[in-house]
């Protein structure tokens, strides 16, 4: 009995025994000190739920890795999305539990007040709200464990900027939360050149109708991209509304912020469904195997702890806050636990509850070591600089189908990128991938429309009777409306065609009550000051003394005011090479590479049956020229014996003859024809000569006249039209009109193309802005319309317009008026006549060959090598043809009995006699003549 007692006592040792063991194997010290954590959460959200999984299994992960002297036991409290729960939970916890630390409360109107009892009694307040309004810097025991919204204020205004909008409507929620991110994204769109042009602010307790009734207000307007910054619960009803207004079609952009894109999983699939082609952005988090193992064990512990609840996803949120519990169980250990844990004040008859805490005894560096850490976590790069978690990548994307697929990223560094590696190298840079917009179109919304309503722009229009190509306006006579037209009307309506906004305009005519003009130029512009008119359109160049009223665009013509002068007969001055002109550069190298071509083919064509064309190398080579240069007077001598010779030498004639014949046309008109010069060559022999000069009616140039080219006023007269310009110059100064024109260039370019061979420019061309738009000083619209309008000259619209109302008429061939025009025969007028010469000379080169390798087809079919061959063709061919076949024919009588190979072979050796030198025999020659004769019938 007594062993037995003590077999039981041994065993129970045993069994303590084990069980320290078991639980030092599991990381867990029995004696560690109990470190008190509250954890104040919405736990009937589903966010708070899944936070509260993250929290419980980043103890136990970070526990049961070794043993540790302290342990954090949670505690959680409720906040039941109040202000005043969450704030009483705290304040619970602080007095009863006497917590080390406080992670939560989630939103940020619930942690505004919490913010201030953990600075009251020192105890570090661990929030993830995102408002940038709750200021670590301004907290010192406030420590955010999430990005701030403010941080993607820049990643929106780069999406904006990667589309070209200019400008936005933001839609947010009333509350903390909605408005801080107000003045970030504001100054993030000023960088960018945008702005906001309308923010509406929606309550989270407003009506169905009331959202409906501000989304037509914002329906009304032009802009139609919105940035909408709300949480979940909000942003549900406010889509469907968007969709039940049509707002959710083909034109409109919406972007939506984070947290919203990043709890898109949270909401319906009706809301959905009215979001598709939403873009969004959200914090990146890579997609890392132990992220993956993670997920997967919080998916089964979640459904274990919620067994009701669908199928929830794990988010972002739910991984800082598994990093940061693993951050403030370090800090833990690192201090360790204060006893007592709370000092507390002098006991006093006015203490509150609040004071009644007194402060946490942790040790100082408990805070500091939270504030301020980095490691590599679940969620990434977890780094906490001075309490704020700092941000990294954005991913960018896109509500389609069921969910959301991305698009891009964005990063402070990189900008927008299609691709990030983990490191973030940007892979290719300023692209997204491909987006289905709102009404399933893949096309980029314009981000403005035309407003269902909405002031117009009040553009004023000069009223003028001539150089109507400019601008002409006109009124309908039954409703009178008023219709411009001409060439600033289009650039002008071009412009506000490619704005990246809509703007709604209307010509208003200036001019007096009877429709006359209204006044001089400077008249015009002066409107815009006197707020009569919003802009002025028309032929307006841009001076100096208009600018103090008014802000010009960029000038949309060419500047310079230019004079132009009839013109007068002069001779043609003498010219050493005026024999060369009659005829382009590219015809006469034709005509010599012809030359050449021709010869060669008659020198092959005679060679073996013409003594002319045999001798020496430097005899043949000299003959290929002379007797194809000798035909351009017809002066060669050499008789020719093949017909295909006479059938080239018949058409080339006729080439010579037909050239030759327009050279000396051509050469007679020109050493004849008069050359034009204007009857003034400078500025000073119109002034000296006192001459007359003419200007355009309400034009600056009469200034000009005075100050610059120092005429006298009382020469100077005005037109009002083209055919007025004509008509002075015609009659000139001593009938009482002009000797010259001064104008703008753009009007004299218009005029020279219509009398160019009346009238010609002179030198020198007095340098002005050209013509602009006029808008009132400070003017918004000024940058975008220069803007467009250098967009408009680089493109080829520009020069359409101009073609369409300033393009030269047939027949002048220079802006700058009458000069002669070059009258040099040019190659395609006789493209036919070389083709023609070119191919006979061909063909007959072709035939002779042919019939070349026929007659030597025993020299081809030989056995002997290709270079043998050619050898033996050359010789062939530098022989004389009657004594090749008199040789040939001897050679067999001699050798009749040999075989065919082995006379082949022999053929062309020197002992055959091709070689001698020695005169042929009276036989010899008459089977020659015999020969040549039968020969020369064939060719």
């Amino acid at each position: 009995m007594q062993i037995s007692k003590w077999s039981l006592h041994l065993l129970m040792i045993m069994i303590m025994i084990m069980i320290i063991c078991v639980d030092q194997s599991d990381g867990y010290n029995a004696t560690a000190a109990k470190a008190d954590v509250g954890i104040i959460l919405d736990l009937n959200q589903t966010v708070g739920k899944i936070l509260k999984t993250c929290i419980s299994m980043a103890i136990d992960d970070f526990y049961s890795k070794q043993s540790f002297n302290t342990m954090i036991v949670p505690h959680f409290r409720d906040a039941s999305n109040s202000s005043a729960a969450a704030a009483s939970a705290a304040i619970d916890l602080l007095k009863n539990t006497q917590v080390m630390a406080i992670f939560g409360p989630q939103r940020s109107i619930q942690a505004d007040f919490v913010i201030d009892i953990g600075d009251l009694v020192r105890v570090p307040i661990i929030s993830q709200s995102t408002s940038p309004l709750l200021s670590p810097t301004e907290s010192p025991h406030f420590v955010r464990a999430s990005w701030c919204s403010s941080s993607q204020a820049k990643a929106i205004a780069a999406i904006v900027k990667n589309f070209g909008w200019r400008e936005v409507v933001v839609v947010y929620e009333d509350t903390t939360y909605g408005s801080g991110l107000m003045p970030f994204l504001s100054e993030g769109l000023m960088q960018i050149n945008a702005l906001v042009s309308y923010q509406s602010i929606v309550s989270p307790s407003a009506e169905d109708d009331r959202i409906l009734q501000e989304l037509y207000k914002m329906k009304t307007m032009q802009t139609r991209v919105f940035v909408v910054h709300m949480l979940p619960y909000l942003a549900t009803r406010f889509f469907k509304m968007a969709k039940e207004a049509e707002m959710m079609r083909e034109g409109y952009a919406w972007i939506i912020a984070d947290v919203l894109t990043s709890l898109l999983h949270y909401v319906d699939s009706e809301t959905i469904e009215a979001m598709q082609g939403v873009l969004g952005v959200k914090a990146y988090v890579p997609r890392s195997e132990e992220v993956r193992r993670f997920s997967k064990r919080w998916r089964k512990r979640f459904d274990r702890e919620n067994p009701e609840m669908e199928r929830t996803e794990l988010d972002v949120v739910g991984l800082w806050a598994y990093d940061t519990v693993t951050v403030l169980a370090e800090a833990v250990e690192h201090v360790g636990v204060a006893s007592p844990r709370f000092s507390k004040p002098v006991e006093g008859w006015n203490l509150t509850d609040l004071e009644a805490i007194g402060t946490s005894n942790s040790d100082p560096s408990f805070i500091h070591l939270i504030r301020n850490c980095k490691f590599k976590g679940l969620s990434g790069d977890f780094n906490i600089s001075n309490g704020q978690l700092q941000p990294s990548a954005f991913e960018i994307v896109s509500v389609y189908g069921r969910g959301e697929c991305t698009v891009g990223f964005w990063s402070e560094r990189n900008g927008i990128s299609k691709e990030l590696k983990c490191d973030d190298e940007v892979q290719e840079k300023g692209n997204l991938g491909g987006i289905l917009w709102p009404g399933a179109t893949s096309t980029v919304p314009k981000g403005w429309e035309i407003p269902t309503s909405g002031k117009k722009l009040r553009v004023g229009v000069p009223v003028k009777k001539g150089f109507t190509e400019f601008i002409k306006v006109e009124r309908n006579q039954e409703n009178k409306a008023v219709k411009a037209t001409g060439f600033c009307i289009d650039v002008f309506e071009e412009v506000m065609k490619s704005m990246p906004y809509a703007v709604q305009f209307e010509y208003i005519p200036f001019e007096t009550i009877d429709g006359q003009s209204g006044g001089n130029y400077n008249d015009l512009v002066y409107q815009i000051f006197a707020e009569e008119y919003d802009a002025v359109v028309g032929d307006v160049t841009i001076v100096a003394n208009r600018s103090n009223f008014v802000d010009f665009t960029f000038p949309y013509t060419e500047s310079g005011v230019a004079i132009v002068v009839p013109i007068k007969d002069q001779d043609r001055k003498k010219n050493a090479w005026i024999f060369m002109k009659p005829l382009t550069t590219s015809l006469w190298l034709t005509i010599g590479a012809f030359f050449v071509f021709t010869g060669f083919v008659i020198w092959v064509l005679e060679h073996r049956v013409n003594k002319h064309f045999q001798g020496q190398v430097m005899q043949q080579v000299g003959m290929i020229f002379w007797f194809s240069f000798s035909t351009l007077v017809f002066a060669h001598r050499e008789r020719v014996k093949s017909n295909l010779t006479r059938f080239v030498l018949i058409v080339w004639v006729f080439v010579v003859l037909v050239l030759t014949s327009s050279y000396t046309a051509n050469l007679t008109s020109m050493l004849t024809l008069q050359q034009l010069q204007p009857k003034v060559n400078e500025v000073n022999d119109l002034v000296k000569n006192g001459e007359y000069v003419g200007y355009q009616e309400g034009s600056f140039v009469s200034g000009f006249l005075m100050d610059s080219m120092k005429f006298d006023s009382s020469k100077f007269r005005i037109y009002s039209s083209l055919e007025d310009y004509d008509d002075a110059l015609s009659k000139g100064s001593r009938d009482g009109e002009v000797g010259a024109v001064v104008d703008e260039l753009p009007y004299i370019r218009l005029f020279l193309s219509k009398y160019c061979h009346k009238y010609t420019m002179i030198w020198p061309t007095y340098r002005t802005s050209g013509f602009g738009f006029a808008f009132p000083k400070g003017s918004p619209l000024l940058p975008d319309v220069s803007r467009q309008i250098l967009k408009l000259k680089e493109d080829d619209k520009m020069l359409v317009i101009t073609r369409k109302w300033l393009g030269e008429e047939e027949g002048c061939n220079s802006s700058d008026g009458a000069v002669i025009a070059s009258e040099s025969l040019t190659l395609d007028s006789f493209r036919g006549l070389f083709l023609i010469a070119g191919l006979s000379s061909s063909s007959a080169l072709v035939v002779y060959l042919c019939v070349f390798m026929y007659d030597n087809r025993c020299i081809l079919t030989s056995t002997c090598s290709f270079k043998k061959k050619i050898c033996d063709l050359g010789r062939v061919f530098c022989k004389e043809k009657g004594r090749d076949l008199l040789s040939t024919a001897a050679d067999s009588r001699g050798r009749g009995e040999r075989g065919v190979a082995q006379s082949q072979e022999g053929m062309f050796s020197q002992d055959d006699g091709f070689s001698t030198t020695e005169p042929a025999t009276p036989m010899h020659d008459n089977h020659i003549e015999l020969v040549q004769i039968d020969q020369h019938s064939l060719f």
